[in-house]
């Protein structure tokens, strides 16, 4: 049985054109919408949503393509844009009564809550990034041996064919890997939560590449365009990151400074799936951010 988050109701709701997203809701309160990372499910933020259903109506999705979300073929780079992918989460909160809300998102989540907090920023009231980086700046710091970690994005942003073959090859492998080799607390994901993400992988490879390869295309020119034209993030922005200065050599505060004027950046003592391994520790950071 596929694992759910307790007390949580389970919808389906559409988005976009031939998109409806898969959705879990739960609580009551000012709404807080939770976006998950790579390669995992709404299902990362259980402990989170549940903590922050005591006072908060969370809503958590499957983003486009990923768990058991629409996944529309790739017409070109623009299906799976972070702006495309941004509009879908408003129109979620939107359908589900909420004109403003909070933002959460952590990896490919964090770059879509990002988009979303550039694109509609009258609809986020505030925002949280965790263990990311904004597109632009991301590519700009991958350089040398170092750059090894992020091998999967030169991988994912070839052209179609090669990527997605490579992968559906051997997916349980592919994906296994960066559970495996980010989480720091083999404990944190469960035998039961690892199989649904392996399962929700699996059926959406096409998708996944998809999304990473409009992140070596689009969405940098996206990021380009607002950084010429000065767009920041201007609501209260709240970023958890490993320390990535001591193992690639940047300042990760700083380049989130520029985007973000009234920033909180914290360095977190634990792997990149923080929300599974410390979820207390993520849950009390946004609930600081959600009462400034």
């Amino acid at each position: 049985m596929t694992p759910v988050i307790p007390g949580f109701a389970r919808h389906r709701v559409p988005v976009a054109d031939g998109v409806a997203l898969n959705v879990a809701v739960g609580g009551s309160g000012s709404p807080v919408v939770l976006l998950h990372g790579f390669p995992q499910t709404h299902l990362m933020w259980r402990h989170v949503a549940a903590d922050l259903a005591a006072d908060h109506t969370v809503i958590c999705p499957d983003l486009r393509g990923y768990g058991a979300s629409d996944k529309p073929a790739a017409a070109g780079p623009a299906t799976y844009s972070k702006r495309a992918m941004a509009a879908d989460v408003v129109a979620l909160a939107r359908a589900l009564g909420h004109e403003r809300f909070a933002l959460a998102g952590h990896d490919r989540g964090g770059l879509v809550a990002f988009r979303a907090g550039l694109d509609h920023p009258a609809a986020i009231s505030h925002l949280a990034c965790l263990d990311v980086l904004p597109t632009l700046d991301m590519w700009d710091v991958m350089r040398g041996p170092t750059a090894a970690v992020g091998f999967h994005l030169y991988l994912m942003a070839q052209p179609p064919g090669l990527p997605e073959r490579m992968i559906a090859a051997a997916p349980d492998a592919f994906f296994g890997h960066f559970l495996d080799a980010w989480n720091h607390s083999p404990d944190a994901v469960p035998p039961a939560v690892r199989a649904a993400y392996l399962d929700a992988c699996r059926a959406a490879v096409p998708s996944i590449v998809a999304d990473y390869r409009a992140s070596a295309t689009v969405d940098i020119d996206h990021d380009r365009a607002d950084r010429a034209a000065g767009r920041l993030l201007r609501m209260p922005v709240r970023v958890l990151q490993q320390d990535w200065g001591a193992a690639l050599g940047y300042d990760a505060r700083g380049l989130w400074r520029a985007w973000a004027p009234a920033l909180t950046h914290t360095t977190v003592d634990c792997g990149h799936f923080m929300a599974e391994e410390d979820p207390r520790l993520v849950a009390t950071a946004l609930r600081e951010l959600f009462a400034g």
